[in-house]
């Protein structure tokens, strides 16, 4: 399926820099510090990234001054460890993401282990670069040199014949600055920045993050979205270990697709890989702007997927249903039987649209990112004031609050203070007159008539005249 642009072409002015090894020099340590945060997963066993992991960096520029210095913004790429015998059988799919990261690379940095010394595995990588298969300029960086004294054992890697190694510790970040400032000096050298213009700036798009059980189809299906091969596939459980974000492009608005590590229940997680991948699937959830729940029709929904749930409603994204798979079950089943099943057991996510799609096959998967794109719409929408009074003023005349101990809920005011969710505050004589059953009519007779009624919606209950107590309802 090739329908999409690939990423590259969204910003050809931004340089990528792919950093490359063996496994275990600590390549995505060294990829962490230079972002500032922690993405890729860093244990100490080898072969943990597999897929390319990418991040917008800022790296000094050339020609600044102390006053006004200069920078500009790169895609760093963190690759899987070159010659791994991976576990899984992956080692072809990982060698083939790292040929793609070095084909597309403007400099590509290589890291090798002071501590470790100069392996054969290192030679090897080394003729791969010299070789010319891949055109980029090469930055060799020897890492783990976390002491004074093993700066000595840097000059070894001079026989490689990359060039003098810069020393660097992604433990104490020491010579992190002036590799940064080599990267840099490196990629003026070979793009320079057209004097007097502007930069390119990296749209980050609209963050999509795809979430789901263990192999329900999410790095297929971000592949679809993408138009290319940029996560590995495999029928294999445990694939994805890190969350992957990939850029693409449908008309003229850009996304960014989260792909995430597949999620099992807390208490069969084994190791500490499944565990930081986990948590990454749920940062993943808290910083997207849609979430995409992704379900194999052909397996009952379970446990995960309401824990899943839980978390979509707990931080009041916006949510799809995207029951995968469908061509595989649509001859013994309905779309209309499997609504009514989904609706029955994730009750928390009623209001979620529902799409039915074949990652596989290409089939739904650009009414999935319409659909995306819409939700995020409506999460953004701002109701005038005077039409939301008009409209609780006519939901309260038919259905009132029921009065407690002669006393009954009144409405003073209401007006939507926050998008994203959209969070309508109402101004009331008393919010415990207001019972959660009552805010969930509420809820549900505004959904009928508000132009946002497929996200979460948040109430805020507040007493007139007094600082105010808040009775917060999501749906």
């Amino acid at each position: 399926m090739n329908a999409f642009p690939r990423y590259r072409e969204l910003h050809p002015m931004i340089p990528r820099v792919a950093i490359v090894g063996r496994p275990n020099v600590g390549k995505s340590s060294l990829f962490n510090m230079f972002c500032g945060r922690d993405i890729s997963i860093v244990e100490p066993s080898p072969g943990v990234t597999r897929d390319r992991v990418s991040a917008f960096v800022d790296v000094p520029a050339p020609g600044g001054t102390r006053k006004r210095p200069r920078s500009r913004t790169i895609e760093l790429v963190d690759t899987g460890g070159h010659g791994i015998e991976d576990v899984q059988d992956l080692t072809a799919e990982v060698e083939r993401q790292i040929a793609v990261a070095l084909a597309e690379a403007n400099l590509v940095v290589m890291v090798v282990d002071v501590q470790a010394g100069i392996t054969p595995l290192d030679r090897k990588v080394a003729r791969l670069l010299r070789s010319g298969d891949s055109p980029a300029p090469v930055l060799l960086v020897a890492n783990k040199v976390d002491s004074p004294e093993l700066e000595s054992a840097v000059f070894e890697a001079m026989e490689l014949g990359l060039g003098e190694p810069l020393p660097v510790s992604a433990t104490s970040r020491l010579g992190s600055a002036v590799v940064l400032e080599t990267i840099g000096e490196m990629l003026e050298s070979a793009l320079p920045i057209e004097t007097g213009g502007e930069q390119e700036t990296a749209d980050r798009g609209l963050h999509v993050a795809i979430v789901g059980k263990r192999n329900a189809g999410k790095s297929t299906l971000v592949n679809a979205l993408a138009g290319m091969e940029r996560v590995i596939v495999s029928e294999l459980e445990g694939t994805t270990r890190d969350s992957v974000d990939v850029r693409f492009q449908i008309g003229e608005r850009v996304f960014t697709a989260i792909d995430t590590a597949g999620v099992r229940k807390r208490k069969s997680i084994q190791n500490d890989i499944e565990f930081y991948g986990y948590h990454r699937s749920l940062r993943s959830i808290r910083r997207a702007d849609v979430v995409v729940l992704l379900i194999d029709a052909r397996v009952p929904l379970s446990q995960v997927d309401n824990q899943l749930a839980h978390e979509i409603q707990k931080h009041h994204k916006p949510c799809i249903l995207a029951i995968n798979k469908w061509d595989l079950v649509r001859e013994s089943s309905t779309q209309e039987d499997y609504l009514a099943y989904i609706e029955d057991a994730l009750p928390g996510l009623s209001y979620a649209p529902i799409a039915f799609l074949s990652a596989t096959s290409g089939e739904g998967v650009q009414e999935l990112a319409a659909l995306v794109a819409n939700l995020h719409e409506q999460a953004g929408h701002r109701m005038g004031t005077g039409e939301l009074n008009r409209l609780l003023e006519e939901i309260f005349a038919a259905h009132a609050p029921v009065s407690r101990g002669g006393k009954r809920g009144r409405v003073f005011y209401a007006t939507q203070v926050e998008t994203c969710p959209p969070t309508i505050a109402l101004w009331v004589n008393d919010p415990d007159l207001f019972d959660h059953t009552y805010q969930r009519f509420l809820l549900n007779r505004l959904r009928d008539e508000v132009p946002f009624s497929e996200v979460p919606i948040r109430l805020i209950f507040r007493a007139r005249g007094r600082h105010h107590k808040d009775a917060a309802e999501h749906a």
